[in-house]
């Protein structure tokens, strides 16, 4: 089986969720119809929904992101924005150290269940 990963969730959802409707998966895993369709079409999630879909995939959102149990996990971050320079540096910064706060908040309640 090849290896699962953020850009492939998007295929796996749509395979699991077959012959049945958006509307009816989406709310099953607890997110919006709109939102499933767009990581059905290859678009990233974010972090909580991501979990959700991982959940409902019967996944391990950490083994999906490529972390083991013991390895500590030093995610990177990128964004995107529409036009070039839209954030200073210092905003940059001030965001990345934002993510990364939320991601170890999450990591923390993944830890414990």
């Amino acid at each position: 089986m090849p290896k699962i990963t953020l850009d492939t969730i998007g295929r796996l959802a749509l395979e699991k969720r077959g012959p049945v409707g958006v509307r009816a998966a989406a709310k099953e895993i607890g997110i919006s119809p709109a939102t499933l369709s767009r990581v059905e079409r290859g678009y990233v999630p974010d972090l909580e929904t991501f979990r959700k879909i991982c959940g409902w995939l019967g996944l391990n959102a950490g083994e999906v992101l490529g972390l083991t149990p013991h390895q500590p996990s030093t995610p990177q971050v990128t964004v995107h924005f529409k036009k070039p320079q839209a954030l200073s540096p210092k905003t940059a910064q001030a965001l990345g150290k934002m993510v990364m706060a939320a991601h170890r908040a999450w990591m923390l309640a993944e830890e414990k269940g």
